[in-house]
């Protein structure tokens, strides 16, 4: 079990991870060895993503969400594959965390007296300078 956030964990038994071939210069090693990772996780049919997480999940994922909301998580920045399902893994637990997080709803305030008088002087200023650039009357 991934603990994810308070009252959220996350069964390693979803998480789908294949190893692959890793791309760019290494050599014999790049060559023979396959160590990237793709992690996949289909956080549409999960069934430890209430709604309003998977909405924001669905948000925060980006590119990384396939149509059918599965995540897609490419590790190969390591040399091993334990090392690159590490931060594949990690990296997911990251993403999960911040749709987990529950923003505060903005509380609508109204603008202070100095605020507005600071607005209506500027507004004031800007009119006087308009003013002085008007041709004088009668020309």
């Amino acid at each position: 079990m991934i603990h994810i956030a308070p009252g959220l964990t996350l069964d390693e038994r979803e998480l789908d991870v294949r190893f692959v071939r890793a791309r760019g210069p290494g050599g014999q090693n790049v060559n023979k060895v396959s160590t990237a990772v793709e992690l996949r996780f289909d956080a549409r049919n999960s069934a430890a993503l209430p709604p309003d997480v998977l909405r924001r999940l669905e948000r925060l994922a980006g590119t990384r969400m396939t149509q059918d909301g599965v995540i897609i998580i490419q590790a190969d920045s390591h040399r091993t594959q334990t090392a690159n399902r590490r931060d594949a893994v990690a990296r997911l637990t990251e993403l999960l965390r911040a749709a987990a997080h529950r923003p505060r709803p903005r509380t609508p305030t109204k603008p202070t007296k100095g605020s507005r008088r600071r607005r209506l002087e500027s507004k004031r200023r800007r009119s006087t300078v308009k003013d002085m650039r008007r041709a004088p009357d009668g020309h």
